[in-house]
């Protein structure tokens, strides 16, 4: 993973336990994974997990700060670069994420994880905001419940992993899988299922909702 996305602490034993404890909670789940086995997993002891965390749920509210961190400097990686189409983002996020599938699979499923999953979707608010200003159409739906579903969707791949490596032929997570994800994702992307007119007409068929719209 690109260093610059590391945080300070991360040759810490802070940050190994917090690492240790995002395994063990994707391995074995939040209510079966035991402080003292993540202190035995981090290679700290017991007393040093209570010292920087106090209790396990402090230390999942830690791992998905962490998560929700990453997500932001991933996210201002890209807005900064300086050479966009040069770097496969796809490949950062799976690097940086990779580690913790598990944790962030779970964690999601349980419907936990909920800074993570809502940075992800005020994040993607801020690039629909930019996408709106240059639309040609005013948009039919609040921006909100765009970017929820968009997080939704970003997020669909991972939870389906299993399913989506077996229809591709290739582990989506590899590099070779990485690079054909990012190729597929920018072909749908920029060939939309609908046109303009196509997406109207649909449209003119379903019940306009009360109140504006952002």
């Amino acid at each position: 993973m690109d260093s610059s996305l590391h945080e300070p602490e991360d040759l810490t034993a802070r940050a190994r336990i917090r690492d240790a404890a995002m395994r063990q909670f994707g391995e074995l789940g939040f209510d079966r994974a035991t402080l003292r086995g993540i202190a035995e997993a981090a290679g700290v002891s017991y007393g040093l997990v209570r010292h920087h965390f106090g209790s396990k749920e402090s230390l999942r509210d830690a791992c998905d700060t962490y998560l929700a961190r990453t997500v932001e400097r991933i996210n201002e990686q890209v807005r900064t670069d300086a050479a966009p189409g040069q770097v496969n983002y796809v490949a950062v996020a799976g690097a940086a994420f990779g580690p913790y599938r598990a944790y962030v699979v779970r964690a999601l499923v349980e419907g936990r994880a909920a800074p993570f999953f809502d940075t992800l979707v005020d994040l993607s608010a801020q690039w629909l905001a930019e996408d709106d200003r240059r639309r040609t159409t005013p948009a039919d739906s609040p921006r909100e419940a765009r970017a929820t579903v968009a997080a939704a969707m970003a997020l669909s791949v991972s939870l389906l992993q299993e399913h989506v490596s077996r229809r591709l032929g290739v582990d989506v997570f590899s590099a070779e899988g990485e690079h054909l994800l990012a190729r597929v994702l920018l072909d749908l992307y920029s060939h939309p299922y609908l046109s303009e007119a196509e997406a109207a007409a649909i449209r003119s068929r379903l019940p306009h909702p009360e109140g504006d719209h952002d």
